[in-house]
Protein backbone atom coordinates (compact mmCIF):
# COMPACT_ATOMS: atom_id res chain seq x y z
CA UNK A 1 0.00 0.00 0.00
CA UNK A 2 3.26 2.12 -0.33
CA UNK A 3 3.03 5.57 -2.49
CA UNK A 4 5.13 5.14 -5.21
CA UNK A 5 7.64 7.51 -3.92
CA UNK A 6 8.38 5.59 -0.97
CA UNK A 7 8.90 2.43 -3.24
CA UNK A 8 11.60 4.22 -4.75
CA UNK A 9 13.11 4.62 -1.28
CA UNK A 10 12.56 0.99 -0.88
CA UNK A 11 14.07 0.35 -4.01
CA UNK A 12 17.75 2.25 -3.48
CA UNK A 13 17.62 1.04 0.77
CA UNK A 14 18.19 -2.44 -1.57
CA UNK A 15 20.49 -1.36 -4.21
CA UNK A 16 22.32 0.58 -1.02
CA UNK A 17 24.10 -2.58 0.60
CA UNK A 18 26.11 -0.53 3.72
CA UNK A 19 23.85 1.07 6.55
CA UNK A 20 26.26 4.54 6.71
CA UNK A 21 25.45 4.75 2.71
CA UNK A 22 21.67 4.39 3.59
CA UNK A 23 21.84 6.54 6.68
CA UNK A 24 23.67 9.53 4.09
CA UNK A 25 20.71 9.24 1.54
CA UNK A 26 18.03 9.38 4.62
CA UNK A 27 20.13 12.38 5.49
CA UNK A 28 20.31 13.63 2.01
CA UNK A 29 16.47 12.95 1.54
CA UNK A 30 16.10 15.11 4.61
CA UNK A 31 18.35 17.99 3.57
CA UNK A 32 16.05 18.13 -0.04
CA UNK A 33 13.00 18.97 1.72
CA UNK A 34 12.14 22.63 1.69
CA UNK A 35 12.69 23.99 5.12
CA UNK A 36 9.66 24.86 7.59
CA UNK A 37 8.82 28.34 8.20
CA UNK A 38 9.98 29.59 11.33
CA UNK A 39 6.49 31.03 12.43
CA UNK A 40 5.21 27.17 11.90
CA UNK A 41 7.48 25.94 14.67
CA UNK A 42 5.05 26.22 17.42
CA UNK A 43 3.75 23.89 20.59
CA UNK A 44 0.95 23.13 17.95
CA UNK A 45 2.68 21.70 15.59
CA UNK A 46 5.42 20.18 18.14
CA UNK A 47 5.67 16.66 18.26
CA UNK A 48 6.18 14.88 21.85
CA UNK A 49 8.12 11.88 22.21
CA UNK A 50 10.84 12.74 20.23
CA UNK A 51 14.53 13.08 21.56
CA UNK A 52 15.01 15.25 18.92
CA UNK A 53 12.92 18.88 18.39
CA UNK A 54 10.15 17.84 15.97
CA UNK A 55 7.49 19.65 14.29
CA UNK A 56 4.82 18.88 12.03
CA UNK A 57 1.56 20.64 10.29
CA UNK A 58 -0.51 19.35 8.02
CA UNK A 59 -1.69 20.30 4.61
CA UNK A 60 -5.17 18.59 3.75
CA UNK A 61 -6.69 19.40 0.12
CA UNK A 62 -9.66 18.90 0.41
CA UNK A 63 -12.84 17.83 2.99
CA UNK A 64 -13.91 14.52 4.28
CA UNK A 65 -12.38 10.53 3.75
CA UNK A 66 -11.33 11.33 0.57
CA UNK A 67 -9.21 14.46 0.86
CA UNK A 68 -5.65 14.66 -0.26
CA UNK A 69 -2.94 14.57 2.78
CA UNK A 70 0.17 16.14 2.89
CA UNK A 71 2.37 17.73 5.59
CA UNK A 72 5.09 19.66 6.45
CA UNK A 73 7.88 18.46 8.99
CA UNK A 74 11.00 19.75 10.57
CA UNK A 75 13.46 18.94 13.06
CA UNK A 76 16.76 19.96 14.56
CA UNK A 77 18.50 16.75 14.13
CA UNK A 78 19.85 15.83 10.34
CA UNK A 79 18.76 12.33 10.72
CA UNK A 80 15.13 12.82 12.50
CA UNK A 81 15.09 15.34 9.09
CA UNK A 82 15.44 12.51 6.82
CA UNK A 83 13.17 10.39 8.24
CA UNK A 84 10.70 12.86 8.11
CA UNK A 85 11.28 12.76 4.29
CA UNK A 86 10.40 9.05 4.48
CA UNK A 87 7.15 9.45 6.60
CA UNK A 88 6.59 12.30 3.71
CA UNK A 89 7.38 10.27 1.02
CA UNK A 90 4.85 7.18 2.76
CA UNK A 91 1.72 9.39 3.24
CA UNK A 92 1.96 12.77 0.57
CA UNK A 93 -0.84 12.64 -1.62
CA UNK A 94 -2.93 9.38 -0.19
CA UNK A 95 -6.69 10.05 0.60
CA UNK A 96 -6.88 10.41 4.33
CA UNK A 97 -8.83 7.28 4.76
CA UNK A 98 -5.72 5.35 3.07
CA UNK A 99 -3.27 6.83 5.70
CA UNK A 100 -5.61 5.35 8.28
CA UNK A 101 -4.68 2.37 6.11
CA UNK A 102 -1.23 2.27 6.02
CA UNK A 103 0.62 0.13 8.36
CA UNK A 104 3.68 2.31 8.56
CA UNK A 105 6.00 0.19 10.54
CA UNK A 106 5.68 -2.91 8.75
CA UNK A 107 6.53 0.04 5.76
CA UNK A 108 9.53 0.68 7.35
CA UNK A 109 10.58 -3.13 8.36
CA UNK A 110 11.18 -3.35 4.46
CA UNK A 111 13.52 -0.55 4.97
CA UNK A 112 15.01 -2.50 7.83
CA UNK A 113 15.13 0.59 9.81
CA UNK A 114 13.88 -0.65 13.16
CA UNK A 115 16.93 -3.00 13.47
CA UNK A 116 19.16 0.47 13.00
CA UNK A 117 17.80 3.23 14.98
CA UNK A 118 18.30 4.13 18.74
CA UNK A 119 15.37 2.96 20.72
CA UNK A 120 14.88 6.87 21.37
CA UNK A 121 14.95 7.33 17.68
CA UNK A 122 12.16 4.50 16.79
CA UNK A 123 9.88 6.01 19.98
CA UNK A 124 10.13 9.12 18.19
CA UNK A 125 9.08 7.29 14.60
CA UNK A 126 6.27 5.82 16.35
CA UNK A 127 5.58 9.59 17.69
CA UNK A 128 5.17 10.91 14.44
CA UNK A 129 3.14 8.23 12.73
CA UNK A 130 0.57 8.82 15.81
CA UNK A 131 0.66 12.68 14.60
CA UNK A 132 0.05 11.98 11.01
CA UNK A 133 -2.46 9.31 11.56
CA UNK A 134 -4.33 11.92 14.22
CA UNK A 135 -4.25 14.42 11.58
CA UNK A 136 -5.59 12.37 9.06
CA UNK A 137 -8.40 11.06 11.47
CA UNK A 138 -9.92 14.50 11.85
CA UNK A 139 -9.67 15.41 8.59
CA UNK A 140 -11.31 12.87 7.32
CA UNK A 141 -14.28 13.15 9.92
CA UNK A 142 -14.12 16.98 8.90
Amino acid sequence: MATEAFEEIAETFEFLDDWEDRYRHVIDMGKAMPPMDDALRVPATKVDGCASQVWIRPAIDGAGPDARFDFEGESDAMIVRGLIAVLHALYAGLPVREVLGVDAQAELRRLGLHDHLSAQRSNGVRAMIARIQDHAKAAAEA
